[in-house]
């Protein structure tokens, strides 16, 4: 038995060619296994779902990062905050709640608005100083200021680089 002998496309038939260039089958198979793989955990960055909103990932949010402070700031439009709940918990901020429909579904013929529960959780790390978070709630936007506790500072471990 020859080495041709175990080429899938025979001894008789060739290669496929798709646009001038020979397209190799396991090439193939790769592109689709990857392209369904791709397509399968595309919404899956968000480690909560969803439930009742197009995509994966609302509400969409912020995140800020400086020496004293962590700033985080969602957009929840049509929302007040009684609809909202905050938790922090071993260094996750976790943010749930739930839009409601404000109208039935008589004389509506199409709608691209949001309506369901929502969580969003979102790690910042265990150097927060928990009895100093604020949040506060204008125009739809949500803000939470998760300040950083005085010991973060004095944990950081300065590395110098020497040049060999």
């Amino acid at each position: 038995m020859s080495v041709r002998d175990l080429i899938p496309w025979g001894r008789e038939r060739a290669p496929s060619v798709r646009g001038g260039e020979v397209m190799d089958p396991f090439l193939s198979l790769q592109r689709d296994m990857n392209r369904l793989f791709d397509d399968v955990f595309r919404d899956l960055v968000s480690p909560v779902p969803s439930v009742g909103f197009g995509r994966m990932g609302w509400p969409h949010t912020d995140v800020l990062e400086t020496d004293k402070e962590y700033r985080v700031t969602a957009e929840l439009p049509g929302l007040e905050e009684k609809d909202i709940d905050l938790s922090f918990q071993d260094g996750v901020l976790t943010l749930k709640g739930e839009k409601t429909l404000e109208q039935d579904g008589e004389g509506k013929r199409y709608s691209e608005r949001y309506y369901g529960r929502f969580e969003r959780s979102i790690a910042v790390g265990p150097d927060v100083d928990e009895d100093k978070i604020s949040a506060s709630f204008k125009n739809g936007v949500l803000t939470v200021v998760l300040p950083k506790s005085p010991e973060a500072d004095s944990k950081v471990k300065r590395i110098t680089v020497n040049a060999t």
